[in-house]
This record gives C-alpha cells, structure tokens and sequence, in this order.
C-alpha cells in the first residue's frame, strides 16, 4: 500500500493535504522553497464548501476567529473623492458564512494543525525518476530520498509540474493583466477598510485590515506580455513604477513607499488549464493544476477542497494510486471548470476603455438610488454561492479518521 508522500509547497493547499494524508495513516514530508513559512501576506476569501473542510478538519472556528473584520469599502473618482461606500460583505459578495482572512494566518492555522508533518523549509526538488516501486527524488539541498508518491502543490509557478509535464507555457492562459501587492505604511489612516479607485486599464485598491498596523496596497493593470525574471524584483517594481506614474490620487506616495517594503508581490494573471492533474506516481493540487487566477476569488477555496478531495480518494483506493487520481479528478473537474469562470471577473475589476471606466462610474453614482440594486447583487452573490459549492465531498466518518491516526502514530514511534 502507498504510504510514503512527498508534497512540495507549504502555503494553503499542501498543508491541507499533508493534514488529511496524515489522518488516513500516511506518512507526509512538505518541502517549502522559502526559508521559513511565510507570515501576513493578501486576504483571501474561503467559501461554501471549503468552510465545510476546515469544519471537517476542526480548525473553522479558530479561522473564524482571525477574520479580516473589514467594515467595508468606498469607490473613489479620479480626486480621490468617495462615490459610493459599501459594507465589507458587499464588497465581496460574501455569505454570512464565508470567512475572508490573511493568507498567512489561514497557513500558520494549517500548519499547526499538521504538527507532527516533517516539513524541509529552504529546499526544493530538482529531479524526479519514476519506477515500478516509486519516485526518487533529488533536491537541491538535501540528500536524494524515495516516496510512493509526490504531490505537487506548490502554485502558479509549479516546480513539480515543470518536472512533471512539461514547461508552464503550455498551462497558463494570461488573462492579460498584472497584479502588485505589498505592505506600506497607513497614509490613509484606513480601519478596517479599503479604498478603491480606477482609471482606464489599471485599479489600484488600498487596505487595513484588524491584524494589520500597517496597510496593503494592491494594484491592477491591463499589459500585453511583459518580459522579466521572477526573481528580479527591482524589474518588476520600475515596470509598476511606470504604469502607476501617471495614476494621480495616492499612487505617488504608494510607489515611493515600495522599495522598502519586506513583501513585494508581482505576477501575471493566469488560469492554469490542464487536460490531466496527474501523470505515473506524481499528481498536482490547487494553483499548480487548476488555478483559477486572483480575479476570480476561488483559488484558496479550491486548494482546500482539492486538498481533502485527493486525500481521500487515495484512502479509498487503497493503494491503488492510479484509480485514485482517477476518482479525484472526476470529482473535481466540474468544480474546478465553473470556478475558473470567475476570472472573467477581471472585466470588472479594470476597466477595459474610457467608456467602461465611465459607465461603472455613472452606475457607482447611481447605485443607492437605484430599485434593482439588491436583486442585482444578490444575482452576483447566488452565481458564487453556487460555484463555490458545486461539488459533493467525499466522506470520512470521523472514528475511521482517528484510528488511521492512531495507527500513524503508532508507526511514527
């Protein structure tokens, strides 16, 4: 039977994975590229189904408890002017029982709900040579070891995948936009709240939320293909620099802040698109098989429920890994399809051309005053109620789950 799992990536859907693994009796080592985990980071949104998880895993109340507690938000013109304000679940289109929270808190809440996992933080795998009996891995670090099987769950720029499949240019379709987010200083003096404001092509959001003294600034902008290394950050920063330059509002401010920031962020925005998520002994999981891009708001939803769907259909298979990569991605296909949608989200998130800009302005204006108003954000908020629970999760009677955790403790000794 499988028991020995390699999983590369510790942020959201490998530690969700190595909790589930674990319960089910296997054993799980996650190697992590970054030295350490990672701390603050965006907020995110977890909805329908994956709250579900984070119950079933025992932690929702805890994710509940380190909620963003954002007030709301206010659409801005051109000076900076407030248009129209709106409650923070709004804003969202969030239900009473969706959860928005840091990025970096859900991983620390993940990550102590996996104690006992090894975790390899500063490493990475560089080869992967498969046989009848399993993968041996090399890394860049560490000694070579083997595992049954590995899991790729280590995002947009997967290092498994490229192993795997094939070069990244093959998966990602751009959705021709760029996305920069980083911590500055609260200019604004915002409390629990985000100020938003747009100009043809480009968005630029500001934000505070409870945990943070400090505040993110996020920016969005319409680009053809940009060329530069991942790894260059001081590209990627004079490349925003240039595009924001001519912005107006606060944006000055906010650029001179950004070389000093500890957690600059900079990518393409991308729908990872693939006719398979595994191939032999070696499977993918969340961004690095099926991200759905920031536009859409699913991707932390999808790692989490794609996480347990995966454990779970492994356990069942009993050892069979074949038929379980089967079962997980039948189960996953149409939930992965009409979350990816939601990236279309993009059109109304940056304004395609000066009239756009207009109009969503002129509606802005108008909103309070409108009949149709409620009906036409409850259509919105119905659409992603419906996506985000549009699949059946697999069950796992809880005293199955305590005894193959039993059992792996008792191996582990």
């Amino acid at each position: 039977m499988t028991k020995n799992i390699l999983i590369s990536g510790a942020s959201i859907a490998g530690p969700a994975l190595a909790y589930w693994l674990r319960e089910h009796g296997y054993t799980v080592t996650v190697v992590e590229r970054s030295p350490q985990p990672r701390p603050g980071g965006y907020k995110i949104d977890v909805r329908g189904r994956a709250m579900e998880v984070l119950t079933r895993m025992g932690i929702a109340d805890e994710v509940r408890q380190h909620h963003t507690d954002m007030r709301g938000g206010s659409f801005l013109d051109r000076k900076g002017r407030s248009v129209v304000e709106m409650d923070a679940d709004t804003v969202g289109f969030r239900e009473p029982t969706d959860v928005e929270i840091l990025r970096g808190d859900l991983a620390r809440i993940l990550l102590a709900a996996t104690e006992g996992v090894e975790y390899v933080y500063g490493d990475s795998i560089t080869s992967l040579t498969e046989d009848a009996a399993g993968v041996t891995v090399t890394f860049e670090r560490s000694l070579p070891r083997r595992f049954d099987l590995v899991v790729g769950a280590d995002g947009l720029h997967s290092t498994v995948r490229a192993l795997a499949f094939g070069p990244e240019e093959r998966f990602l379709r751009s959705l021709g936009h760029y996305v920069a987010i980083f911590s500055v200083p609260n200019m604004l003096d915002l409390d629990r709240w985000e100020a938003i404001q747009a100009e043809k092509g480009r968005t630029l959001n500001v934000y505070s939320t409870k945990q943070d003294s400090q505040a993110k600034a996020a920016f969005l902008f319409a680009s053809p293909e940009l060329s530069y290394d991942r790894r260059d950050t001081a590209r990627q920063q004079q490349m925003l620099a240039e595009v924001f330059a001519p912005h107006g509002w606060i944006a000055p401010q906010l650029l001179a802040a950004m070389p000093a920031s500890p957690d600059f962020y900079f990518d393409g925005m991308s729908v990872v698109e693939m006719e398979r998520w595994s191939t032999g002994r070696v499977a993918l999981v969340g961004d690095a098989a099926y991200g759905p891009s920031p536009a859409s708001g699913q991707g932390t939803s999808l790692a989490l429920v794609g996480a347990y769907v995966l454990a779970c259909e492994l356990a069942a298979a009993d050892g069979d890994h074949e038929a379980a990569f089967a079962a997980y991605e039948e189960r996953m296909r149409h939930f992965v399809t009409v979350n990816q949608k939601q990236a279309s989200n993009i059109k109304r998130m940056v304004a395609g051309s000066r009239f756009t800009l207009w109009l969503n302005r002129t509606m802005m204006r108008l909103m309070p005053y409108l009949p149709g108003t409620a009906k036409i954000m409850e259509k919105v908020r119905a659409e992603i109620r419906d996506v985000s629970n549009a699949v059946e999760l697999p069950e796992t009677r809880p005293e199955i789950r305590s005894e193959l955790r039993a059992e792996a403790v008792r191996n582990a000794s």
